[in-house]
């Protein structure tokens, strides 16, 4: 299946050299000996990484992998400096980490025009200017200017949403996300039915709102990268509340939530220090008497409530349930 979603990317980067400074030796008629004016070189271009919050996706970086700034000038007669090189803007959505070959984060994007330089242009050189001193009056040498950086930067997407859909393929999360949002998840009835997070405006009361994202179905190994693997379970770094979402129809609730919360476990511990809601999703087959049994076999640990998506059951107690997590001290 074709996505424009594209979370992950590898680019090389090469910022500019810089100017080589001016060994100039002014000279004017009627001025003897005018000595030293060479100017100095300009700064190469840097590679800078600036936040737009109207992008969504990498998908930019995935064709065009190489960029390179321009070099700054050479310095020039009468003390002129070179003009510096020009930088290059890379607009990544926020929510972008930028990691150099080692691993190690440079820096994240986190809000709209934030800037984070990827590679510095080189210094220019220093022209034969200051060099000169009482002794030596009309120096003849000037600063070559130093070469900027290169390398490969990886860019890495997590989305940004107040809250997390967890579940297995199939759990109900596209479902749950098109009818309290606006979002418009592909809805199908094979295994992975999200193959890239959804993003959707949840409105609350009184023009109060808060994003939902669904994260692609988590299965058992998922941390070990079986099926989508952890390359979706990132996105779920970024959530304040995580939603569980376990079918009705399931065959042992307390086993599917067991699993999900070892997964989000074995891939980062820090994510079960998340307020959690659990939701049991496709409850419009299920009377009273089936829920209090259901109940039985659930969690305690979690509150719980029963919905439906198609039937637009106990879909405002789970917002009012939500908008309560997301606001606790």
């Amino acid at each position: 299946m074709q996505t424009n979603f594209v979370d992950y990317v590898k680019i090389h980067c090469t910022s500019g050299h810089g100017g080589a400074g001016s060994a100039h030796l002014h000279r004017e008629k009627y001025i003897d000996k005018g000595g030293p004016d060479g100017g100095d070189g300009g700064r190469g271009g840097h590679i800078i990484l600036q936040g737009n919050r109207n992008l969504w996706t990498l998908l930019e970086y995935k064709f065009q992998k190489h960029f390179r700034a321009e070099r700054g000038g050479n310095g020039g007669a009468s003390r002129s400096t070179g003009k510096d090189g020009k930088d290059i803007y890379l607009e990544v959505p926020i929510g972008t980490i930028a990691k150099d070959e080692q691993g190690n984060v440079i820096g994240e994007i986190t809000e709209d025009q934030q800037q984070i330089i990827l590679m510095r242009g080189g210094k220019g050189g220093l022209g034969n200017w200051h060099f000169r001193s009482a002794t030596r009056q009309t120096p003849r040498y000037a600063q070559p200017g130093l070469e900027g950086q290169e390398g490969w930067i990886t860019l890495e997407l997590k989305v940004l949403a107040d809250v997390g859909l967890v579940g297995f393929p199939n759990a109900g999360k596209s479902t749950l996300l098109s009818v309290i949002t606006a979002a418009k998840p592909k809805i199908g009835d094979y295994a992975f039915t999200t193959l890239t997070p959804n993003l959707g405006i949840v409105n609350y009361r009184d023009h109060q709102s808060f994003i939902m994202a669904d994260i692609p179905g988590i299965i058992e190994g998922a941390a070990e990268g079986k099926g989508l693997g952890h390359r979706f379970l990132r996105h779920i770094e970024r959530n304040s509340t995580l939603l569980f979402l376990i079918p009705a129809d399931a065959d042992d609730y307390q086993k599917e939530y067991d699993i999900l919360v070892n997964e989000l476990k074995k891939y980062n511990p820090e994510l079960l220090d998340k307020s959690r809601v659990l939701a049991i999703s496709k409850s419009d087959m299920l009377d009273d008497e089936l829920k209090a049994q259901i109940k039985k076999q659930l969690p305690i640990d979690i509150e719980t409530v029963f919905i439906s998506a198609v039937a637009h059951l106990g879909l405002t107690e789970l917002k009012d349930l939500l908008w309560k997590k997301l606001h606790e001290e």
